[in-house]
């Protein structure tokens, strides 16, 4: 098997997979500007490798449209950011079909099968709301400082709960389940931490987008949720995936290096195109 690479340039990652043999590497770098040929350039050799070291470069992600047809005498293989998804995430949880959410900076939730992947769904709730309210609210724009404030906070300081609000639980959910989102403070002002609101904000996203993904899978249907994207590095996050998915009796599955599925499904997609022609 000849080396090769894929580059997902996502709003708020670029993150790069390189296969040589059975040895498949990754990393991430901070997206910077429009996709163009220094960029690939620069990205590559974060990981001490150039367009040379390979038989073909996949791309995916925003804006692939404006990169050259060849680097180097490489051809880069435009591959469709859905299919991507798709094909990275079920790699990643080792299925063969899946309602597969990636969860970046936004979040697009895709029906997905070893040959097919469609988008279904989506929501503007993502890592890029838990960063800029992170500014509003926190301070900070630093995920990894509001995953370890959230770990350390109470959500309910900011939410209101079911007992709270109905008296008891409801269907399947239990009545310490959030029925109001900030629902406390909206009602008067509450003496919170810094841990508190992140834990407030940190449920409030998980939340969200956990239950649209288990429900755009039932409406597929579908058996199994996959999420994926950076926003599953979170332990904060994953806590409340596993939350929810309890909750609503489903099983919602978050692999190891989540961040690399896109660019993962890039590489694997080419990869089948270029072994079958299809």
């Amino acid at each position: 098997m000849s080396p090769s690479a894929a580059i997902d340039f996502g709003a708020s990652n670029t993150d790069v997979v390189v296969r040589d043999g059975h040895v498949t590497r990754h990393w991430t770098l901070p997206s910077e500007g429009q996709p163009d040929e220094a960029r690939v350039r620069r990205v590559l050799d974060a990981g001490g490798v150039s367009p040379h070291d390979f038989a073909w470069i996949a791309v995916t992600g925003g804006n692939r449209a404006l990169l050259p047809q060849t680097i180097d005498d490489r051809v880069l293989h435009r591959v469709d950011e859905v299919r991507a998804i798709g094909r990275g995430g079920l790699a990643l949880a080792d299925l063969e079909s899946a309602l597969v959410t990636s969860a970046g900076s936004g979040t697009a939730c895709v029906a997905a099968t070893l040959n097919d992947a469609h988008h279904v769904t989506g929501t503007g709730v993502g890592g890029g709301t838990l960063v800029g309210l992170g500014r509003l609210l926190l301070d900070t724009v630093d995920p990894r400082e509001i995953d370890a404030l959230a770990q350390r906070g109470s959500d309910t300081t900011h939410n209101l709960t079911i007992a709270e609000v109905l008296g008891g639980a409801i269907g399947s959910l239990p009545p310490e389940t959030t029925a109001v989102n900030f629902g406390r403070v909206a009602r008067h002002p509450v003496s919170a931490s810094r841990e508190d609101t992140a834990a407030a904000l940190v449920n409030m996203v998980g939340q969200v987008i956990a239950v649209i993904a288990i429900n755009a899978a039932r409406a597929q249907p579908l058996p199994h949720v996959v999420i994926v994207g950076h926003l599953t590095d979170l332990k904060s996050i994953r806590r409340v995936f596993g939350l929810v998915a309890k909750f609503y009796g489903a099983t919602i599955l978050t692999p190891e290096a989540g961040g690399s599925a896109t660019a993962m499904g890039a590489l694997l997609t080419t990869e089948r195109v270029l072994r079958t022609g299809a």
